[in-house]
C-alpha cells in the first residue's frame, strides 16, 4: 500500500526517485475506488493452462479484478473443448465496444511463420490497434510481444538456429521504473520460442524504451507510450512444470529443442525443476497492476482514450 503524506512535503519528490509509491493527501481523499476491468485475449493452445498460470499471477494482488477472456472469431482452437470457450470466451466483436483497464495478449504457437502468413494477423492485428485506444495498458507476451512491436512499429523477428529454451538471468536497464519496484539487479525468466528480437532495431526506435536485457536470451522487456505498452520475450507466467511438459513433448520430435537451461537440478531432467522466477513474476504482475493501471486509469472507465 501507499504512504499517505502532507500535501507538497519535500519527502514526497525524493522518495519517488527512490522508486518508493506515495500519495499525497489531497490525491488520497478525492480516490474513487471500483474493479479494475482485464481482459486476457489468450492464443494459446492448452487455453485451461494458460488460464490458469495468469489468473494465479493476477490474483496476488488486494485489488479487486474483474477478469474477461477474448476470443478471435477467425481462428477455432483444437486443444480446449468447445464447451469452455462458449461458457468463458467472447469474441472480439462482441467486446470491441467496451473499454478495458488492462489487457494480456498471450503467445502463440506461430511464430516460426512471417506475421502476414498466420491465418488470423488481420483480425489481431485490428485487435492490437484497437487496444491503445480501449484499454489503459497492454501485456504483450512471447510471440504477442513480436507481433505487437512490428504491428506497431514495424520490428522485424529474426529464426533461430535453435530454440531458446530454459530459465536466463536477466538484467534491468531502468531499475527506477515502477514496473521493478522491489526487484533485485538481476531476476530470472523462463524462454520458450524459436525466433528473437534484436537490441539494435529496438534503440534505434525512440518510441521503445528497452528495460531488462539477458547476454544470454537477448531482448526481453520493452515499454512503450510510458507504460501503456509492455512487450515481454518470456513466460513469467509460467507454472514450474511447464517448461518440462514441453521438453518430454518434443524430444526425440524435434531436431532444434535441446535440454532446458538452468531448468533441472544439476541439470538432469530425472531431477525436479528448480523455480527461480516465482517472486520476480509475482513482483511484475503486481507492479503492473498496481502502477500502470489502478494509480492511472479514470474512474470513469469509458474515458480511457
Amino acid at each position: 500500500m501507499p504512504l499517505r503524506l502532507p500535501d507538497k512535503l519535500p519527502a514526497i519528490e525524493l522518495l519517488k526517485k527512490e522508486n518508493i509509491f506515495v500519495m499525497d493527501n489531497s490525491r488520497a481523499i478525492t480516490q474513487d475506488i471500483r474493479p479494475l476491468k482485464i481482459v486476457i485475449l489468450n492464443l494459446m493452445p492448452l487455453k485451461i493452462t494458460t488460464e490458469t498460470d495468469l489468473v494465479r499471477l493476477l490474483s496476488n494482488t488486494p485489488l479487486q479484478l474483474d477478469i474477461s477472456f477474448m476470443k478471435l472469431k477467425s481462428h477455432t482452437p483444437k486443444n480446449t473443448p468447445i464447451e469452455h470457450m462458449m461458457m468463458f470466451y467472447r469474441d472480439f466483436e462482441e467486446m470491441r465496444k467496451e473499454k478495458f483497464d488492462g489487457m494480456i495478449i498471450t503467445g502463440a504457437p506461430v511464430e516460426t511463420y512471417d506475421y502476414e502468413e498466420v491465418t488470423y494477423w488481420d483480425e489481431i492485428s485490428t485487435i492490437m490497434k484497437w487496444a491503445r485506444t480501449h484499454v489503459m495498458s497492454t501485456m504483450y507476451i512471447c510471440w504477442a510481444a513480436q507481433a505487437g512491436l512490428y504491428c506497431h512499429y514495424g520490428i522485424p523477428k529474426y529464426p533461430l538456429d535453435k530454440k531458446m529454451f530454459g530459465i536466463f538471468k536477466q538484467r534491468t536497464l531502468e531499475p527506477h521504473l515502477p514496473i521493478f519496484r522491489g526487484f533485485d539487479d538481476v531476476f530470472y525468466m523462463p524462454h520458450s520460442r524459436h525466433t528473437e528480437l534484436r537490441r539494435e532495431d529496438i534503440l534505434k526506435c525512440p518510441d521503445l524504451t528497452l528495460i531488462a536485457e539477458s547476454p544470454d536470451s537477448g531482448v526481453s522487456m520493452v515499454m512503450a507510450r510510458g507504460g501503456r505498452e509492455f512487450y515481454v520475450t518470456g513466460h513469467l507466467e509460467y507454472a514450474p512444470d511447464t517448461l518440462d511438459k514441453e521438453y518430454r513433448r518434443d524430444i526425440g520430435v524435434r531436431n532444434d529443442v535441446g535440454l532446458p537451461v538452468n531448468y533441472y537440478l544439476d541439470d538432469d531432467p530425472s531431477n525436479r525443476p528448480v523455480v527461480t522466477w516465482r517472486a520476480h513474476a509475482n513482483l511484475f504482475y503486481h507492479n503492473w497492476l498496481n502502477y500502470y493501471i489502478y494509480q492511472v486509469t479514470p474512474y470513469n472507465i469509458n474515458e480511457i482514450y
